[in-house]
């Protein structure tokens, strides 16, 4: 890619490789006047999931799973076309692709481990309970003759 910044990195020193990136152009609505009429800025970026090899095998099954319902026959699709220019789309939609491979591909959150609330912490909150109904039971103005 003339001029881009290099494979996108997903994680650490994985990226993906230039070669299972394909591209595709259209001509984009939005800004640009006579120029959006004449030039392919929209960019289409298709990613082959289901039968990559650049990614670990854990990171393919986890994002297969949590990309589900975007994958169309393993493939994830990005487009970009907020730009004018074609190369910024295309900067966009690598990064896009990029971050969306590195939330899917990410671990599981570590389970929480449950814990008891303290004995003090509820003893507390009764306390002040108390004091506070006691406080409001005293406002009553029953002996008021």
């Amino acid at each position: 890619m003339d001029g881009m910044s290099g494979p996108p990195l997903i994680r650490g020193s994985v990226a993906l490789p230039e070669a299972e990136l394909v591209w595709r152009f259209s001509r984009s609505s939005g800004p640009g006047g006579q120029h959006v009429n004449t030039s392919d800025s929209q960019v289409e970026l298709r990613f082959d999931l289901a039968r990559t090899t650049s990614l670990p095998e854990v990171w393919k099954q986890r994002a297969l799973e949590r990309l589900a319902g975007r994958l169309v026959d393993g493939t994830v699709v990005v487009r970009a076309s907020e730009h004018r220019s074609q190369w910024r789309n295309r900067e966009t939609a690598a990064v896009r692709l990029a971050a969306l491979l590195a939330e899917a591909t990410a671990p599981p959150p570590r389970q929480r481990r449950p814990t008891r609330v303290p004995r003090g912490v509820n003893e507390r909150r009764l306390r002040q309970k108390k004091q506070r109904s006691d406080r409001k039971r005293g406002r009553s103005g029953r002996d008021w003759s």
